[in-house]
């Protein structure tokens, strides 16, 4: 196949989609094709990433440095286009159709005839739905050639709204295992003088703290002297919120919240974690349980979760539970931390199973929705 100029467009590069990229520039690199990176601003509210780009084998153009809430639609998009010419990719993958300037970015590809590629994390029960946004997406996904999705769920949305299955593939929602790999964190020291379970989550409705904190204070009445700690890491507008829940429960002791914390600085928590909890009432993913598998960690999942059937193989390598029933998820911590289960089993299992979703995934099915996108 001739060189082609792929052009991957997200919101701004966090760790997740530079890990990515780089394998996807691996990979082209070995049949001839050209990679650029583009974010729409160097940095966004919502997640407030600190990483460089600088020494990279690839170009990735910001679009603007300011962050991106500060910087007005029209300049954004103004901006985007002077880059997209500039570069003239020969097919535009573009990260969801949720933000106006990823909306722009496929008119500019239907405008200027350039296959357009979908990345697409969403589900149908990751949000309520109504008829006519199900309609309206219907249209959007249309002028897409393929796509590029987390797993069977994400997958089976997409076909539901109109895609073919065909040029529909898989790979999107991987993290670079190789960072959290037990082997090469084992020597961090322990930010914890017990064994605890952990949670990663920005503090906001969805993520369901409440519900884990509730289910967690259960726990620590039954388990007795066996009883594990419980650390949430991240910060978010439900801060207070939690604190006085904490307070209120009698678990300041025992309940730890280091705030938000880069991903260097969250390595320690993941490495000597017994057990990782994730309790959203709905994700479209969940790449923080990628993250906990690699490290090596049981994992406990809301069945809600859009990672849930890809990722957890029940009593192999972890457990899923109803996010609106807190005794289930208290007996699964029971059961976690009794003895009764094998843990250094279930985390071989975790290991291994997390290996196929790689960043190599995501290249790979990048690649294959490219082929796809120039030849249908």
């Amino acid at each position: 196949m001739t060189t082609i100029r792929i052009a991957v467009l997200f919101t701004n590069f966090g760790p997740y989609h530079l890990a990515r990229i780089k394998a996807l520039n691996k990979w082209c690199s070995h049949i001839g094709w050209e990679v650029i990176g583009i974010e729409l601003a160097r940095s966004e509210q919502e997640y407030a990433w600190r990483i460089e780009l600088e020494q990279l084998s690839f170009p990735i153009i910001s679009v603007t440095l300011n962050q991106l809430e500060q910087v007005r639609l029209e300049q954004i998009v103004g901006s985007l286009y002077k880059v997209l010419s500039k570069i003239n990719p020969d097919v535009l993958a573009i990260a969801g159709y949720g933000r106006p300037a990823m909306l722009a970015t496929l008119l500019w590809g239907i405008w200027k005839r350039k296959p357009t590629i979908l990345f697409s994390a969403t589900h149908e029960h990751d949000a309520k739905r109504f008829a006519w946004t199900e309609i309206l997406k219907s249209l959007i996904i249309k002028p897409y050639r393929a796509a590029l999705v987390g797993g069977k769920k994400q997958k089976q949305y997409l076909i539901k709204l109109g895609m073919a299955a065909d040029s529909i593939f898989l790979g999107y929602n991987t993290v670079d295992n190789e960072k959290f790999h037990p082997n090469k964190l084992k020597a961090l020291p322990c930010p914890v003088n017990q064994p605890y379970f952990l949670a990663i989550n920005r503090f906001v409705p969805k993520k369901n703290l409440s519900f884990l904190l509730h289910a967690y204070a259960k726990y620590r009445q039954l388990a007795g002297t066996y009883a594990w700690d419980l650390v949430i890491c991240g910060d978010g507008s439900m801060r207070v919120e939690l604190e006085n829940q904490i307070i209120n429960l009698n678990l300041d002791e025992i309940v730890h919240l280091p705030g938000f914390l880069q991903q260097d600085e969250l390595l320690p928590y993941f490495t000597h974690a017994s057990c990782f909890i994730h309790a959203s009432t709905h994700e479209q993913w969940g790449l923080v349980v990628n993250e906990a598998m690699a490290a090596g960690l049981p994992v406990l999942v809301s069945n809600r979760c859009g990672c849930f059937e890809d990722l957890v193989v029940e009593g192999i390598n972890g457990f899923g539970f109803d996010p609106n029933n807190n005794q289930q998820l208290t007996n699964l911590m029971i059961k976690v931390s009794s003895g009764e289960i094998d843990l250094e089993h279930m985390s071989q299992a975790a290991l291994e199973h997390i290996q196929k979703f790689s960043p190599d995934y995501f290249a790979q099915g990048l690649i294959q929705a490219v082929e796809y996108a120039v030849t249908h």
